[in-house]
């Protein structure tokens, strides 16, 4: 009785809470109480290690430590846990999401699909960025993005709200590359599996998950796998060797296209909040998330993962997300008519 009396006092007093929260309010609320990550891909890719490092170091900054655990929820590229995100996550500030890097995009290609408004989704902060890098088997006969026109190449994907999938449909449509995309596969780690097995030829993952999870793939004189075109703003630190996908086009509507694609780079690794959260906690969530991505102890952490430090806060990527929503009708027509037809 006394557990129900004090569950339904700090319900009470989240929702109250108003423009601001003191780190006392906050130690009621999180001491002694469970937080949840959602992640919408299987465990061991880059998105399952970033959810466990915050998981582990999170609660040391924010007031009252919580405990936080990590919960998964594969399934059509990150789109079934950012849908459940919206709809129907609890909302008292106990619950977060690590959105898929391509929530906008997926959100502007497939409106009548995507059952959820990124605009109300609150950014607590990026813990890095990268960009969706094609690799194909050394074996498959292909070496350069060009051969791709000559060959069909099967490349495996998570779904059609991930990188995996959009960013090979866009270079067919763009490029008239021969890449055939077989959906179904759960998380990075089981679709690399998959390209070692010889079940697909090559994969659209970000370059982090291809460092550290498969590093001496694209190394030495026989090395297994060759890197062919990366998608994003401006090349990946490591690979700036690679071509852009904006290099193999010529006319600015291409560019654009590929330019809304690559906003999967900024989106990255992070954590939001579902619609309807207190407006309260955004702030001192926001102060505890950047405080942590600064931590010396959080980034040889990340390091020794395999993964990146490159935070962005919650404030300007937040800012990124609203303005990448407002691009041009057009370009978005054409993008979603070129990768999933008029009717999507």
């Amino acid at each position: 009785m006394k557990k129900l009396l004090m569950g339904a006092i700090s319900a009470t007093a989240v929702m109250a809470m108003g423009a601001s929260v003191s780190a006392q309010d906050l130690n009621k609320l999180y001491k002694d109480r469970t937080v949840t990550i959602l992640v919408g891909y299987g465990a061991g890719g880059t998105y399952g290690r970033t959810s466990l490092l915050l998981g582990a170091h999170l609660s040391k900054v924010i007031p009252g430590n919580p405990n936080i655990v990590v919960q998964h929820m594969p399934g059509a590229g990150g789109l079934k846990a950012t849908s459940y995100a919206y709809n129907v996550m609890p909302k008292r500030g106990k619950n977060f999401l690590m959105p898929p890097e391509m929530i906008v995009a997926s959100k502007l290609l497939r409106p009548k699909k995507v059952k959820y408004d990124v605009k109300k989704f609150t950014w607590l902060g990026r813990v890095f960025g990268q960009n969706s890098t094609l690799a194909v088997r050394a074996d498959s006969g292909v070496k350069t993005f060009s051969d791709l026109k000559g060959k069909e190449v099967i490349v495996g994907s998570s779904g059609k709200g991930s990188p995996t999938f959009l960013i090979p449909a866009m270079l067919n449509a763009l490029t008239g590359s021969k890449l055939k995309i077989v959906t179904g596969y759960r998380g990075s780690r089981k679709m690399q599996l998959a390209m070692e097995q010889g079940e697909v030829q090559g994969l659209a993952l970000g370059w982090t998950a291809w460092d550290s999870a498969k590093g001496d793939w694209f190394k030495g004189k026989k090395q297994f796998a060759y890197a062919l075109v990366q998608s994003g703003y401006a090349p990946q630190k490591g690979i700036e060797n690679i071509p852009m996908v904006k290099s193999l086009l010529k006319n600015d509507e291409d560019k654009a296209v590929a330019r809304m694609l690559a906003s999967a780079s900024v989106i990255g690794r992070g954590l939001v909040l579902p619609p309807g959260a207190p407006k309260g906690l955004v702030a001192p969530l926001r102060a505890s998330f950047a405080k942590i991505t600064k931590d010396k102890a959080f980034i040889k952490d990340a390091y020794k993962r395999g993964l990146q430090v490159n935070p962005i806060s919650g404030k300007d990527i937040q800012k990124v997300v609203n303005d990448l929503m407002n691009i041009p009708t057009p370009i978005v027509k054409r993008a979603r008519g070129i990768i999933f037809g008029k009717k999507s």
